[in-house]
């Protein structure tokens, strides 16, 4: 298992990363042997389901990079891309976030190098909010193991790593998850975590804050 989903971090890393693409035909489903020009592809390795996995992954990576702005519309610029953790040599993770034009559109890409998955990660982000997974390479439709964060996670407003706002999440082994905040929502929520609202004193306070900070779960 390791073998395939270190090729899917490696897709993850690349897709994720600022620059253009580059795959050898057979390289998207795992081909083993080098790719010839004087035969054709080993398609049969397809009725394999890790094999299939890494398809379907290469395939949803195409879809996200053209369907995601802040994967491709700055890439040649420096405003597209920034460090969130590049210095975690203690766990093998790596965070980043990649850029729109748009201030507000983006998308937090984290990758774990280690066959251990980390459970209750902290990472920073600028917003707050929920938080959507929209990638996760240890999904079971790609030959995972399916462990991951229940569809997102929504931001606390804890200082961290230099951003307003933190995410305790849950890194598969030898895996990439990104996230993207939802839209439509308010810049800031903090509100919603104060203990005690500034304008309103009231004993009702703090009932509130445990009914609001609930975590909302998706498939």
């Amino acid at each position: 298992w390791q073998r395939f989903a270190n090729l899917r971090l490696l897709f993850g890393w690349q897709y994720l990363q600022p620059g253009k693409k580059l795959l050898f035909m057979g390289g998207e489903f795992g081909q083993w042997n080098e790719w010839n020009h004087d035969g054709s592809l080993d398609w049969h390795l397809l009725e394999q389901p890790l094999h299939h996995g890494a398809q379907r992954w290469v395939r949803d990576l195409n879809t996200i990079y053209r369907g995601e702005p802040a994967l491709h519309e700055q890439d040649c610029a420096a405003a597209g891309f920034e460090w969130v953790d590049c210095c975690d040599g203690e766990n093998s993770v790596v965070s980043l976030l990649r850029r729109a034009k748009e201030a507000d559109d983006c998308v937090l890409a984290v990758f774990n190098f280690t066959p251990v998955p980390r459970h209750n990660y902290r990472v920073g982000v600028p917003h707050g909010g929920r938080w959507d997974e929209v990638l996760n390479s240890d999904a079971p439709l790609y030959g995972g193991s399916g462990q991951g964060n229940l569809g997102g996670v929504e931001a606390a407003p804890v200082p961290t790593q230099g951003r307003d706002y933190l995410l305790t999440i849950t890194l598969p082994p030898l895996g990439v998850v990104a996230f993207k905040r939802r839209r439509g929502q308010a810049a800031d929520r903090s509100e919603d975590y104060n203990d005690v609202d500034r304008d309103q004193k009231t004993d009702a306070a703090p009932d509130r804050l445990e009914t609001d900070r609930g975590p909302e779960l998706s498939q």
